[in-house]
């Protein structure tokens, strides 16, 4: 490890917070991307980001170091972005043992029954989106559809990146919830 992460990580250990804010500076960025690339999904990532450098604030006094810190980072990154991966195949795997045996099997673009549940499908998605809070469809829609980042909705909104990232996770947060109802 170099001198410069010798010190960061020193100061780290002593609570400077001037320290947590260089390291967040300094590695976020990357950080996201790399995750990014494991889990294919920016907001994902940009919150596994968030836990791990967070995880070494909240440790920060136990903290030992041995590579680089960047290696540390990245390797701490890279194994939380496969955790959520296993985490979301084995929610995906028991989401679908609860679609009813008689929708199993079928090829919904090819039957007329799979045509008709997938248009059913369709619009039972659109109405939940189209029942979010006006400001949080605003933002999903930007995001979703129109596949812009955090930063770009913020500054087209005029608000801040948090709170376009408060209005993604409200969406999703109640699209769940509703979806989980109608379907």
């Amino acid at each position: 490890m170099i001198s410069e992460e010798k010190e960061l990580v020193s100061l780290l250990k002593e609570g400077d917070e001037k320290a947590y804010e260089i390291l967040y500076a300094k590695h976020y960025s990357a950080l996201c991307s790399f995750s990014d690339s494991i889990v294919r999904d920016s907001f994902a990532a940009e919150e596994i980001v968030n836990e791990v450098i967070f995880h070494i604030w909240q440790n920060r006094k136990a903290l030992t170091i041995s590579t680089s810190l960047r290696c540390y980072l990245t390797t701490s990154v890279r194994n939380k972005s496969l955790d959520y991966l296993n985490l979301n195949r084995v929610k995906n795997r028991a989401s679908f043992d609860d679609i009813p045996n008689f929708a199993r099997g079928l090829e919904l673009s090819e039957q007329p029954i799979g045509k008709l549940i997938g248009r059913e499908l369709e619009n039972v998605i659109s109405k939940a989106i189209e029942n979010l809070p006006d400001e949080t469809k605003v933002v999903f829609k930007k995001s979703r559809f129109e596949d812009k980042n955090y930063i770009q909705i913020a500054d087209e909104l005029g608000i801040s990146v948090n709170t376009v990232k408060y209005h993604i996770k409200r969406a999703l947060a109640l699209l769940s919830k509703t979806l989980s109802y109608s379907i």
